[in-house]
């Protein structure tokens, strides 16, 4: 029976999985319940379980039926965000300000889903490893993924390759998007602390006004895309909090400028950190304020290898009703791009069908569209069992 038959047959307890998940979300590293009903499942369908490897991380192996020694890895999150939900039906958050706003419970069920069906044939050669992530909200370094590795995930279940998904609304349901290289950006921080005498705000002159340099440095920030890096090479830098002053008349003792910076490449990545501190450092000696900077490379951008992309598109080619091959790159980041660092592997996006009515990623209107398990279950189960003649 082909994989998509017999995964359409089992929709409706995929569906019973993923609207328990939904009803019952949990921040990172507090996914003790979510893990629990993996775990259970995944030993239902004689899986091995490991559990506890990053916090409440779930790891499930299984080996097929056929000769071989490859290790293929599928990985899922499983964490919720801290958002009040809005939505109205049977299965929405029953936990105060906290839901599944990004779809990390249809991406478990997915997982779970195509676990069914190759625990069912068997029909492949070697392991597989599934992997259900926790945190990957919480992100960078502290995030799941990073210490998963820490924890010794991939010395314990070594994987040859890896693969993961992410549901993409605006994306018709049926398609698939990938393409091979960098597909999401690095993601780093910064925390720029301006400080000085404070004074009165009708007498500016007898200190350095902090705000007004906080002013020229946000300005200046966007010189370093503009002026300092290849224009062919997309970066982006966003001043995103500025905190400073509590009365109307009088000007700051400290203003303190957060925000991110996104890239692709490595030169550009490290071109834009030295543009940040070059920045703060010409304006804090134009003011005389004392400027100083905290930065932190969170996020390594993901990367797609060459053979692990063709693999995944082989395999979407044959569930999906459409396959992107080049969709536009993007500057929003994922922790998956950790596992990917020193692992050939391969991350794609699914279609989660209208993102209208506020059916966006992290919008309190947000839900998983059911419709596209069939797609995500199959083209899983599809990567292990590889190519059918």
């Amino acid at each position: 029976m082909p994989i998509s038959n017999r995964i359409a047959e089992f929709r409706d307890d995929m569906i019973r999985w993923r609207h328990h998940l939904h009803a019952n979300p949990e921040l990172s590293y507090q996914e003790h319940e979510t893990a629990g009903f993996v775990a259970e499942t995944l030993r239902a369908n004689g899986i091995e379980v490991t559990e506890g490897i990053g916090g409440t991380g779930v790891i499930g192996v299984l080996h097929g039926s056929r000769e071989g020694a490859r290790s293929i890895g599928l990985r899922a999150d499983m964490d919720a965000l801290a958002i009040e939900e809005r939505n109205d039906f049977a299965h929405r958050s029953k936990n105060k300000g906290v839901m599944h706003a990004c779809g990390h419970d249809g991406h478990t069920a997915m997982l779970l889903g195509a676990a069914r069906y190759l625990s069912e044939t068997r029909n492949f050669a070697g392991q597989v490893v599934f992997i259900f992530q926790p945190a990957e909200e919480m992100g960078g370094t502290d995030g799941g993924a990073a210490r998963m590795i820490r924890e010794g995930l991939f010395e314990k279940f070594p994987c040859d390759e890896l693969y993961g998904l992410h549901n993409w609304p605006g994306m018709d349901i049926g398609t698939f998007a990938v393409k091979a290289g960098p597909m999401m950006a690095s993601g780093d921080s910064f925390e720029i602390t301006i400080s000085s005498t404070g004074m009165h705000a009708a007498q500016p002159h007898k200190g350095v006004d902090v705000i007004l340099t906080a002013g020229h440095i946000i300005v200046a920030l966007q010189q370093i895309s503009a002026r300092n890096i290849d224009p062919l090479d997309a970066i982006v830098v966003s001043a995103t909090q500025v905190h400073g002053g509590d009365a109307y008349n009088v000007l700051p003792n400290t203003v303190t400028i957060r925000g991110t910076v996104r890239a692709f490449s490595p030169t550009a990545r490290k071109s834009a950190e030295m543009g940040v501190r070059r920045v703060v450092e010409g304006i804090s000696l134009a003011t005389g304020a004392q400027c100083d900077v905290s930065y932190l490379q969170q996020y390594p951008t993901l990367i797609n290898a060459d053979g692990a992309a063709r693999s995944a598109e082989l395999a979407a080619s044959s569930v999906f009703n459409r396959v992107e091959t080049n969709p536009s790159q993007t500057m929003i980041v994922e922790d998956f791009a950790f596992m990917l660092e020193n692992h050939p592997g391969c991350y794609g996006w699914i279609g989660n069908g209208p993102d209208d009515n506020g059916r966006i990623l992290h919008s309190a209107w947000y839900d998983f569209n059911d419709d596209a398990f069939f797609y995500g279950a199959s083209f899983f189960a599809g990567l292990v069992e590889g190519p059918r003649s």
